[in-house]
């Protein structure tokens, strides 16, 4: 069993040492020992961190990324909540989406003031309600720029 310090473990995954600690005091990750003031960690922790590092792009809470590691140490990641959060995520870029073709047509709008232009009014009207869940209907042409 090859033991890493801290700052290698560090240097090798990119987290930073005090998020180590941190991962550590929330059950996340465990040393193996110490050497003098300095944490020591089985090698195979850098696989858990990459697990918790995914875990986190895809927007899961510590909470829930501890819960698909086993007693045992090992993967036991629910398969259902990997369907649900790609659903929360597709949710996610349809709104994102929205905002981006709402921006694109807003930067090359031919209207002489954005509030001339219809869609951009649009837009404005439906992130005031808080739902950007759908596509704005297309809106008539805006009048040219003079």
């Amino acid at each position: 069993m090859k033991l890493l310090d801290i700052a290698q473990v560090a240097q090798r995954s990119g987290v930073p040492a005090s998020t180590l600690r941190f991962y550590e005091q929330e059950g996340l990750i465990a040393s193996a020992g110490r050497r003098g003031l300095r944490r020591l960690f089985d090698a195979k922790v850098l696989e858990r961190l990459s697990v918790i590092a995914l875990g986190r792009l895809a927007g899961f809470s510590l909470k829930e990324i501890a819960q698909s590691f086993a007693p045992d140490g090992g993967l036991r990641i629910d398969r259902s909540s990997l369907a649900a959060k790609a659903k929360e995520l597709d949710e996610v870029i349809k709104r994102l989406s929205v905002m981006r073709d709402g921006l694109r047509h807003a930067a090359a709008c031919q209207a002489r003031h954005h509030m001339e232009c219809p869609h951009f009014r649009r837009l404005m009207k439906v992130a005031s309600s808080g739902r950007l869940d759908a596509k704005p209907k297309k809106p008539a042409r805006a009048p040219k720029r003079s």
